[in-house]
């Protein structure tokens, strides 16, 4: 049997930048979602993990999310995106962490979650599900306990590899009600399955989803930090909004990039729009496309590919922040006609009127001695992705008013 334990490839990913303001047409106000349901936390499916064309049979995996918005009900999205085959859960599980890092739960908060009333449910190759509410007092800024068995072979499992933090599994069979930490002696530093958790409760607006590549997905944070730039921005607004993460290391906007991930054209639906209760996207891609091979050299294309995302979030009535492309010089890949491509794509997105503002990343972290560079104290030390220091920056930078 195949190992869970999946080495985290850290992909080259974008990473697009921050200040505020852009005067577009203003989204409108939702209020309270009309279902009540709003995302709290989000993990973009990425590919299947390697060497597992039987699935996981018999395997309880115990992933570890961080919420944003806390609530008084939950529900579950689990992910066959990437499966070739049909894949049985036959029992998933929510309950709250007892601790940073650990798959214990806290006595008497195990919930077994349903789907159309039924605790097995069969998703088909390519589709997601979600389960029907539970009733549970989910934490605001707290970790939850995601269960999934799987009792048969299916096919790939869908994952998302940079998870920056540990989750728990074992190969013995139905533990996804046990509340003890003994039962998960084995450790893997990806999400398998879940892709989202939604929550209810008085008061939330909606959810903000912030689409992008590694720099999003947290590369280079403190690993079980929690530190990651949605993570940060989450701590300004998570009483009445939740902030969902669509950063896939390696993405591009026009290619499938790094190994992970469909290009985002390709998966705006199902990772932004299709989000529950978004009402705000912050759109963080493009350097991807320029600093990996093929690299793309005409800003007009990758500009191009902005305005696609922009139009369709818009169509679905939500708002839409464009994020400037972080500095790299330093990086392996870079050259100074690859800088001309970054900085005219910079450029539409700060005066284009196409998005309803804009978050300027590049000027909050840029050198201002040598502003194609990092500041030292927000690179990570490989001149592309920001440490903690950097994305904090980075969260201080999004103009709060223009979210809600």
């Amino acid at each position: 049997m195949k190992r869970l334990l999946v080495a985290v490839i850290l992909l080259w990913g974008a990473v697009p930048s921050a200040t505020a303001v852009s005067a577009a047409p203003a989204a409108p106000d939702f209020g309270y979602t009309a279902a009540g349901w709003v995302g709290t936390w989000a993990s973009s499916p990425a590919a299947g993990v390697a060497g597992t064309e039987n699935g996981y049979p018999n395997f309880s995996i115990r992933n570890i999310v961080h919420t944003s918005a806390g609530g008084r009900e939950v529900r579950v999205r689990l992910s066959n995106a990437f499966g070739r085959t049909p894949v049985l859960f036959g029992h998933v599980t929510v309950a709250v962490a007892a601790g940073p890092d650990t798959p214990q739960a806290v006595p008497g908060t195990m919930r077994t979650l349903t789907f159309g009333g039924d605790r097995e449910v069969t998703v088909p190759a390519g589709a997601d599900i979600l389960s029907d509410g539970a009733a549970l007092n989910v934490p605001r800024d707290g970790d939850l306990l995601v269960t999934t068995y799987t009792p048969t072979p299916s096919g790939p499992v869908t994952h998302h590899p940079l998870a920056m933090q540990n989750s728990y599994f074992t190969r013995d069979g139905d533990k996804a009600a046990d509340e003890s930490a003994t039962a998960f002696p084995e450790r893997t530093a990806v999400w398998h399955y879940v892709s989202g958790v939604d929550v209810k409760a008085p008061g939330l607006r909606g959810s903000v989803v912030a689409l992008g590549d590694s720099i999003t997905d947290g590369a280079a944070s403190t690993w079980g930090g929690n530190l990651r730039w949605p993570d940060q921005l989450a701590d300004k607004i998570n009483r009445d909004l939740g902030v969902l993460n669509a950063g896939i290391s390696g993405n591009r906007l026009l290619l499938d990039g790094g190994g992970y991930g469909v290009n985002a054209l390709a998966r705006l639906d199902r990772d932004v729009l299709n989000q529950s209760g978004v009402r705000t996207a912050i759109v963080f891609e493009g350097i991807n496309d320029i600093q990996q091979t093929p690299h793309q050299t005409d800003p007009n294309k990758i500009i191009s590919a902005l305005k696609q995302i922009a139009t369709r979030a818009h169509d679905q009535g939500l708002r839409v922040l464009g994020a400037t492309i972080t500095p790299w010089k330093g990086w392996r890949s870079y050259t100074p006609e690859l800088e001309g491509t970054r900085q005219a794509v910079n450029q539409f997105i700060r005066t284009s009127r196409l998005f309803d503002g804009y978050i300027d990343f590049d000027a909050v972290i840029r050198d201002p001695a040598d502003p194609q560079r990092m500041k030292a104290e927000y690179d990570s030390g490989d001149h592309l992705h920001p440490g903690d220091k950097g994305f904090t920056a980075m969260a201080n930078a999004v103009p709060l008013h223009k979210l809600r």
